[in-house]
């Protein structure tokens, strides 16, 4: 497992999580500026039970955070090369982009639009996670729809009780407000940050 240098990231709590995953688990861990629940996007059960937790609508869609650009290449159409040097100038970094999904990716995690939210994350310990996990999770605020997102444990745990598979030990980067979300063909901002 590869864990950023600088950055105290407690391996069996990395490697436990990843386990938890993959066999289907919902998680919650740190990232920029919040808690964040988490579930393997191609585990169509897993995301359910998740959207379920969170009290969302499933047409929303679901941002995906990854470690690198590899692990969204599955799931994106190719970028042109000024789109591309573009996102490259904010990640890894607190920028969501909407990007041109592929046909068949499940709209479990699109919400049947045509475009998925997607970020590098520069938090470290989210990094190591999808590195450890060796490809790209949901990631959508700890809290239950229209409800202040969590940002230590203690609150996840008031809003989720028991129902969660794990929460990853960790604290949540610098930033006040979740990340920005922009569009990737037309440079506008969705959500600020």
């Amino acid at each position: 497992m590869k864990i950023p240098k600088g950055h105290a990231v407690n391996r069996w709590h990395i490697l436990h999580t990843v386990d938890v995953i993959r066999r289907g688990g919902v998680i919650a861990y740190a990232t920029e500026a919040v808690f964040g629940l988490g579930c393997d996007p191609r585990n169509c059960d897993a995301v359910k039970r998740l959207l379920q937790l969170k009290q969302r609508k499933p047409e929303k869609g679901l941002i995906l955070i990854a470690s690198a650009f590899e692990q969204i290449e599955p799931f994106i159409l190719p970028l042109d090369t000024k789109t591309q040097k573009r996102i490259n100038k904010t990640w890894p970094g607190p920028t969501t982009w909407l990007l041109p999904v592929r046909p068949e990716v499940p709209h479990w995690i699109t919400g049947g639009q045509k475009k998925i939210a997607i970020r590098i994350t520069a938090h470290p310990q989210a990094n190591a996670l999808c590195e450890a996990f060796g490809g790209p999770l949901v990631s959508t605020s700890a809290n239950r729809h229209k409800q202040q997102a969590a940002r230590i444990t203690m609150q996840v745990r008031r809003i989720f009780t028991d129902q969660l598979d794990y929460i990853l030990p960790g604290k949540v980067g610098t930033q006040n407000n979740p990340t920005e979300i922009r569009d990737a063909e037309s440079n506008q901002i969705v959500r600020a940050s």
